[in-house]
């Protein structure tokens, strides 16, 4: 094959998937394209530890193999379009390139609030290093601070920014924060940990009008309440990119659907042959949870995705065909795992909590250290833990849907 593999997505996914491809054997040319100038980083502890410090690319830059010496990149340049039928990309730049295997590893973007009259400074997202970056520069002791949007990233950087010495509210539409993922007594149980360090709650309400005229100064509520800030962090949830592969018969609806070897899909359900997906951008089954497939934005699923794809690729471009049917027959059955640290509180989970019908305290104590257990009828499929990891850890094994 003359023509590249090209991955298009140079976070950790791709960053991953390229690694693979050497060591799986693969020496041909290879060319990884990502939209910001940044060399692949890690992004989870954005809204968590380092933007408590004073952020930058070296605290989350990931150290690159020499595997990938003879890789090209091409940073700061998105790809634009796609046309999968005569297997080529466009880039941002009008750059035209052909390729002989794509490697879909685009990820998310933040949703963002596009209400009447809203300023033009003073709301941040937190997606890529630059977010944090500029989130970090307004994080100063005595800053006023809204977080809409209750989940994870939310709480996340709400615990940041009151460390920092900021006031902090939080605005959500669930009756308490991070509910689905977590179920009712330990999404009660963290925010009364919160709660003790002053941060404040508004939840089953929502943002109608953001005030200022330059710059932030306050948000309105549908309950009528006025919130001062200086500063609106907004955390209400992700989009998949994958607007460069419109026009294509592919099926992007919410992510790039694949199947269980990874493969991008037609709209038909086949699958293309040298088209793949992977993280966050992915929908794909999970069957020992649910055979109903999802985008799954959990860290361990791009490394997990591209260790299977860029293997894969490796030995179809290679001369071993049974070793690429062996990997062929393997299906992706990952056990997802999250960690979110918040405060004291340090979580860790495995597998897919909000499937559970039923949450059980199985070690610990509710205030405490504990342990809680997410059951779908006589079967566990997931568990989450503050503190006890290595307990925790325990349990990754007894996860998933007993299949009879």
């Amino acid at each position: 094959m003359t023509r590249p593999v090209v991955i298009v997505g140079a976070s950790m996914g791709g960053l991953r998937a390229a690694e693979t491809l050497r060591k799986s054997g693969y020496e041909g040319r290879l060319v990884v394209i990502g939209d910001e100038p940044h060399a692949p980083y890690n992004r989870p502890p954005l809204s968590k530890e380092v933007l408590a410090e004073q952020v930058d690319h070296a605290a989350v830059a990931f150290p690159l193999s020499e595997v990938l010496d003879d890789v090209e990149w091409v940073l700061g340049n998105a790809v634009v379009s796609a046309d999968l039928e005569s297997q080529s990309i466009t880039l941002a730049d009008g750059q035209h390139l052909e390729y002989g295997c794509l490697i879909i590893a685009t990820g998310l973007r933040p949703r963002r609030l596009d209400l009447p009259g809203q300023p033009q400074s003073g709301a941040h997202a937190i997606r890529t290093l630059d977010d944090a970056m500029s989130l970090r520069a307004e994080l100063k002791p005595g800053a006023k601070v809204v977080v809409y949007g209750a989940g994870f990233i939310g709480c996340e950087a709400a615990a940041t920014a009151t460390k920092l010495g900021a006031t902090v509210t939080v605005v959500g539409k669930g009756p308490v924060p991070m509910l689905r993922p977590l179920g009712q007594q330990l999404a009660e149980d963290i925010q009364r940990r919160h709660e003790a360090h002053g941060v404040r709650f508004v939840m089953n309400t929502y943002l109608t009008r953001i005030l200022g005229e330059e710059k932030v100064t306050g948000v309105v509520l549908d309950n009528g309440e006025t919130l001062e800030c200086d500063v609106l962090i907004e955390s209400i949830g992700s989009l998949p990119n994958t607007e460069f592969l419109e026009g294509n018969d592919i099926d992007i609806e919410s992510g790039v659907h694949v199947n269980s070897t990874l493969h991008a899909l037609r709209k038909d359900g086949t699958a293309w042959s040298n088209v793949f997906a992977i993280g966050d951008v992915a929908r794909f089954p999970i069957p020992q949870f649910d055979p109903t497939t999802r985008r799954v934005e959990h860290w361990n699923i791009p490394t997990e995705m591209a260790r299977k794809v860029g293997k894969q690729v490796a030995l179809q471009l290679g001369e071993d065909l049974e070793a690429h049917a062996t990997e062929l027959a393997k299906n992706f059955a990952p056990i997802p795992s999250f960690w979110s640290d918040q405060f004291e509180v340090s979580l860790l989970a495995y597998g897919l909590l909000d499937q559970g019908e039923e949450v059980r305290l199985l070690e610990g104590e509710v205030g405490g250290d504990c342990i809680y257990g997410y059951f779908k009828g006589d079967d566990m499929v997931g568990v989450c833990g503050i503190g006890m990891r290595s307990k925790v850890m325990g349990y990754r094994n007894k996860v998933g849907i007993t299949v009879s």
